[in-house]
């Protein structure tokens, strides 16, 4: 890698380690705690490729990107920011921001990207930088999450938002389908254009494709939840999207829970249906799949107080259940949790026992297999008998108790440290072990351990 980075951050160990790590790789590098040092630079000629923060000491780096492209078209700038809400990374796609990554961000994708951008012949862009979208204080939509799955959809959303090819946002109920589909309208060139959604209902009759078609008139037009309409109903639908063509024309989108390609394989869904939707799938992931975002919109549902109601907050027992629940309704069923909460929480701080009364005493972890969820003890119970029944009325040989544990621990080890990134004293803390507990387990188990870097 070769050319010359500017490094825009106020936090000084990210500035370090970006400039070690940059360096190594053959750059020069120049770091700055300040936004009018950089465009300084910037004005004077210098860099091929700027990393900036967002929230600095002397201004906001995303305001900067417009000011930097219009100084130096064509010289790439990747946005690096704490702030985990869809908003950021679709401000950066307006400002024409080469890239961005949220923080904490994996080094050695950082160092990739950094690479793509010095090797890239960017040409100088053919219009000026669209303005950065604007929204009023409490108009943001609660869509949030710092996990690389959220991060990657966040950036997903912020590609095809001004295009006209037909998105598909996929996911279980509850995980925010609607919003996502929202967002996409609401964050593009569309936005001041009708927003549409379609029911089985609005194509029951002749004149219901037509009258869709009227509303939509440019915008925006969603079939929610297709998966659920019936034959007559796909039918029209394909008839309708059939007719979408030319200037005026609605965007097409669609939401489902359900796999519409098995659907399609079981004969259950017109395939001509299923490609005419299906451009861009946007795979909206399951509160359990991002646990690290659970507190942060728990934290984030507790802060929408209204009227007199109090701030709350959870305990560090209330907390680590809250974290260790499955949510199988999803972000929906933990904000109607935490909205109850703000209702029925008499002290300032929330028990664990009053998350208990309001989960109904449910297990505080589940698996789900297929479409059943069933509780980790009774899923362990049914493999154990199956065990003992492949001994054929014997008993198994001695030392059951030491193999089931075995082959327990080494896959919770195994995850655990993956989660961790391979640091062995979080995951330690994490499980809740001696660390040097977890290095003889390691040993013993002979598990191999990969160091990922993060940074905070």
């Amino acid at each position: 890698m070769d050319g010359t980075v500017l490094v825009a951050d106020d936090d000084r160990t990210i500035r370090t380690v970006l400039t070690q790590a940059l360096t190594r790789a053959g750059c020069r590098v120049h770091a700055t705690s300040s936004l009018v040092t950089l465009m300084r630079w910037v004005e004077e000629g210098k860099g091929d490729l700027v990393v900036t923060d967002v929230v600095m000491p002397d201004g906001n780096g995303l305001e900067m990107v417009p000011r930097i492209a219009q100084a130096r078209p064509g010289l790439p700038v990747i946005v690096i920011s704490a702030q985990n809400t869809i908003m950021t990374a679709i401000q950066a796609a307006e400002a024409d921001a080469w890239d961005y990554l949220p923080k904490p961000f994996d080094l050695p994708d950082l160092m990739k990207r950094a690479a793509r951008a010095l090797e890239a012949k960017r040409r100088p862009p053919p219009r000026a930088p669209a303005p950065l979208t604007r929204r009023e204080p409490g108009d943001d939509l609660p869509l949030v999450g710092r996990t690389p799955a959220m991060q990657a959809l966040y950036r997903l959303v912020a590609r095809v938002m001004n295009t006209d090819i037909p998105v598909l946002v996929t996911g279980e109920s509850g995980t925010g389908k609607s919003l996502i589909a929202r967002a996409v309208h609401d964050f593009s060139d569309r936005r001041a254009m009708p927003y549409v959604v379609a029911a089985p209902a609005d194509l029951a009759t002749a004149d219901g494709p037509a009258d869709l078609r009227a509303k939509a008139r440019g915008g925006t037009l969603v079939f929610d939840e297709v998966a659920d309409f019936d034959a007559d109903a796909q039918v029209r639908a394909v008839r309708l999207l059939d007719t979408l063509r030319g200037d005026g024309a609605p965007r097409v989108m669609a939401t489902s829970q359900v796999d519409l390609a098995r659907r399609m394989e079981e004969g259950r869904f017109r395939q001509d249906l299923f490609y005419r939707l299906g451009g861009v799938t946007i795979a909206v992931p399951a509160l359990r799949e991002r646990v690290d975002d659970i507190m942060l919109l728990a934290e984030h549902f507790l802060g929408r107080t209204e009227g007199d109601t109090a701030s709350r907050r959870l305990s560090a027992e209330a907390r680590e259940m809250v974290r260790a629940y499955s949510w199988p309704g999803n972000v929906r069923q933990l904000e109607n949790t935490m909205r109850r909460l703000l209702v029925t929480s008499a002290e300032p701080e929330i028990g664990r026992a009053e998350i208990e009364v309001v989960l109904g005493n449910q297990p505080a972890a589940e698996l789900r297999q297929g479409n059943e969820t069933e509780r980790l003890a009774a899923s362990v119970a049914r493999h154990l008998r199956r065990y003992f029944d492949l001994h054929g009325g014997q008993l198994p040989p001695a030392g059951v108790y030491q193999r089931i544990l075995r082959e327990f621990e080494t896959p919770l080890i195994e995850i655990a440290l993956d989660a961790t990134a391979g640091n062995q004293a979080r995951c330690a803390d994490l499980l809740g072990i001696n660390r040097n507990t977890l290095r003889k387990k390691i040993t013993d188990l002979d598990i191999r351990v990969t160091r990922r870097r993060k940074l905070m």
